[in-house]
C-alpha cells in the first residue's frame, strides 16, 4: 500500500490507542459499502481504513510500521497468515465489524471479506438508450428486471447488488455490474450527449435559403437553412440530442451537417438556366 497508514485514518502519528480506533469507525462507517450503493469507490476506500487499523490498531505491527514504514512486514517476520487471525486483537477488531455485518461476523475467526464483483457485457441499441430499455438478466436460477437508465453510453455500468460472487466469513457478496455497450446506428453519430446527423439539402435551397426536415430520435424537426449554406456545415438544434444520464430533463444537442445535393441531369432549358446563372457569377 503506497498511502501513508496515519493519512489514510487522518491521525497524527502521535495519536493514541483511542483516537486511532475512533477515527477508524468514523471511516469505516463512512465508506462502507452498503452505505454507499451507488460510489464505485467506496469499498475500496472501505478495505484501505481497515488495512490501515489493522496495523495502527496493533503495537507490534504499529512499531515496525513506524520503523521501517511500508516494508514493515519484511522486518517484522510477518508469517503470511492475516494479522487478525485470532487474540484479543481480533475480538477488538470484530466488534467494530459486528455493527455493520449485524453479528454476522465469526468471533476468533477470520476477516469477513467482501465477495468478487462481477462485470456483464450488455449489448442495447442507440434508440433504446435514448429511450431507456429493460433486460432480463438470470442469476441462480432467478429472472432479474434490469432498468437501463436513459442517457446510457457505452462503457456506463449498471449495479445489480449483492448479485456478484458471495462472501466469506460473513462478509457481503459483491455486486454484479452489467457493462453497457451502445450498438452504432446507421443514421446518427453519438458524440456525448450529442448527435451528428447528415441532412440533404438540394443546391438552390442552400443558395437561397429556405426549410428542410431534419431526423431526430424523437420526431423530424423544421430547419431553417441560412443563404449560402455550405456543404459539410453544421447547424446546432439545442436540447434534441441524448438525454443526459441521470440528469431528469437535461439533453445534449442534435448536429445537422449539410450535404449539398445537386441534380443528377438537366433538360435543355435547364441547362441553359444553369451556363447563363454560372456566366453571371463569372462577370463579378
Amino acid at each position: 500500500m503506497s498511502r501513508n497508514y496515519y493519512d489514510v485514518l487522518g491521525v497524527a502519528r502521535n495519536a493514541d490507542d483511542d483516537e486511532i480506533k475512533r477515527a477508524f469507525r468514523q471511516k469505516a462507517k463512512q465508506y462502507h459499502p452498503d452505505a454507499n450503493p451507488d460510489s464505485p469507490t467506496a469499498e475500496a476506500r472501505f478495505k484501505e481504513v481497515s488495512e490501515a487499523y489493522e496495523v495502527l490498531g496493533d503495537d507490534e505491527k504499529r512499531s515496525a510500521y513506524d520503523r521501517f514504514g511500508e516494508n514493515w512486514q519484511q522486518y517484522q517476520g510477518f508469517n503470511g497468515q492475516h494479522p487478525y487471525a485470532g487474540g484479543a486483537e481480533a475480538a477488538d477488531f470484530s466488534d467494530i465489524f459486528e455493527s455493520f455485518f449485524g453479528g454476522g461476523y465469526q468471533r476468533g475467526g477470520n476477516f469477513p471479506r467482501a465477495g468478487q464483483d462481477i462485470e456483464q457485457a450488455l449489448t442495447i441499441s442507440l434508440r433504446e438508450a435514448y429511450e431507456g430499455t429493460q433486460r432480463i438478466v438470470s442469476k441462480g436460477g432467478r429472472d432479474i428486471t434490469v432498468q437501463i437508465p436513459r442517457g446510457a453510453a457505452t462503457g456506463t455500468k449498471v449495479r445489480l447488488a449483492g448479485e456478484g460472487q458471495p462472501g466469506s466469513n460473513g462478509g457481503p457478496a459483491g455486486h454484479l455490474y452489467l457493462v453497457v455497450d451502445v450498438s452504432p446506428d446507421p443514421q446518427f453519430e453519438r458524440q456525448g450527449d450529442d448527435l451528428l446527423v447528415d441532412v440533404k439539402v438540394d443546391a438552390f435551397t442552400a443558395m437561397l435559403g429556405g426549410q428542410v426536415n431534419v431526423p431526430t430520435l424523437d420526431r423530424p424537426l423544421r430547419l431553417t437553412i441560412p443563404p449560402g449554406a455550405q456543404p459539410g456545415q453544421k447547424l446546432r438544434l439545442g436540447g434534441k440530442g441524448m438525454p443526459k444520464l441521470r440528469q431528469d430533463g437535461a439533453f445534449g444537442d442534435l448536429l445537422a451537417r449539410l450535404v449539398i445535393t445537386v441534380p443528377a441531369t438537366l433538360d435543355a432549358a435547364q441547362r441553359d438556366l444553369a451556363e447563363r446563372l454560372r456566366a453571371s457569377f463569372d462577370k463579378r
